[in-house]
């Protein structure tokens, strides 16, 4: 795809692969959830995770899978699905361990914190979106010292629908006033860009930090970058080309 040209004037992120370093943080919290899920049996919990899309041999998880890009609601519903529980029941259980548990296992992409507040610095609006539950995503935030530099934070329970529909990247327009073409996406999965396409966004970036490939995603953003390190610079190519 070739680069948007509109003036960028908002960020909208996804949280984990992009701002946090997607296995590190999650790998921790999907085995608890997986355990709580199988009434603490190992065996079957272990099931669970690689229904999900985790890797047990390279504790990773697979690009696009259940676990990666999933909502908790999804994640509950295919779970309940294979234990035959109620999975209302089973969002709730696991929402509850992700938020209690999120804050301790969270480890930021490098530099995560300085980009965050160099970009605030310029004066852009800054959003978070993601699948995971508003109140998790604050807490996972919160040991960085960035949650003030973002005036909106999103996830599946917010009313906003879940990606990747367009409701967040909607909602983050509602929240700044800004017109959806002067907003960027920055994302490390399909559901992030198929989220900012839908909405209209006028930058699409992919991140490598997440499950993601370079090849595949590259399909679906107008770039793909590293990390959000090289995001100012991007930013400043970008007003170059359009000015």
């Amino acid at each position: 795809m070739s680069s948007a040209a509109s003036a960028i004037q908002g960020i909208l992120f996804d949280k984990d692969g992009t701002l946090l370093d997607y296995d590190a943080t999650w790998s921790p919290l999907n085995k608890r959830a997986a355990l709580e899920a199988a009434g603490g049996d190992a065996a079957l919990a272990q099931q669970l995770l690689v229904a999900g899309g985790y890797d047990p041999a390279t504790e990773s998880h697979l690009p696009n899978s259940l676990l990666v890009s999933a909502s908790n609601a999804e994640i509950a519903g295919s779970w309940a699905a294979l234990l035959g529980s109620d999975p209302v029941q089973l969002t709730d259980r696991i929402t509850g361990i992700f938020e209690a548990n999120s804050a301790e296992t969270a480890v930021a992409v490098a530099g995560m914190e300085s980009v965050v507040a160099a970009l605030k610095a310029r004066g852009l609006a800054l959003g978070v979106a993601t699948n995971d539950s508003e109140d998790s995503a604050y807490a996972s935030l919160a040991p960085f010292g960035v949650v003030d530099h973002f005036d909106f934070v999103a996830g599946f329970d917010s009313g906003h629908g879940a990606k990747p529909g367009p409701g967040m990247v909607q909602a983050f327009c509602a929240a700044t006033g800004l017109a959806p073409e002067t907003v960027a996406v920055v994302g490390d999965s399909l559901h992030d860009m198929e989220m900012g396409r839908q909405a209209g966004a006028g930058l699409l970036v992919a991140v490598l930090t997440g499950t993601g490939g370079r090849d595949d995603l590259a399909l679906h953003a107008h770039h793909v970058l590293d990390s959000i390190a090289e995001l100012e610079a991007l930013l400043d190519a970008v007003a170059r080309k359009s000015a």
